[in-house]
């Protein structure tokens, strides 16, 4: 098992910045890539960003593409999302996800956090 704890969330202004956080304990966080997934009212789950195993390797929506920023820190496990030039679209719940595989498949994560609020007033 593993448990996944989401923070950073918030209200922020359209242009602004927010770091999210994933703290994950249980088994070895190294073993798992990561990733951010949104929800915004009334819409579908999301894939917004994702990160290899070891770091490294990243990949993101287009949506998001130069904005935002996802990384990981293996000794401490936890998983970053640096949001920058925030937009009243990117209102969502935010959930980190921890799977096997790089994906932007939903539905291939095991592990899923509670999801923290990120409001974008424009």
């Amino acid at each position: 098992q593993v448990q996944l704890v989401e923070s950073g969330g918030g209200l922020a202004q359209a242009g602004g910045s927010l770091r999210l956080s994933c703290a994950a304990s249980g088994r070895t966080f190294s073993n798992y890539a990561m990733a951010w997934f949104r929800q915004a009212p009334e819409k579908d789950r999301e894939f917004v960003a994702n990160i290899h195993r070891p770091g490294g390797s990243t990949s993101s929506a287009d949506s998001v593409k130069g904005r935002f920023i996802i990384s990981r820190d293996n000794d401490k496990n936890t998983l970053y999302l640096q949001m920058n030039s925030l937009a009243p679209e990117d209102t969502a719940v935010y959930y980190c996800a921890a799977g096997p595989w790089q994906t932007t498949d939903s539905r291939l994560y095991t592990y899923w956090g509670q999801g923290t609020q990120v409001t974008v007033s424009s």
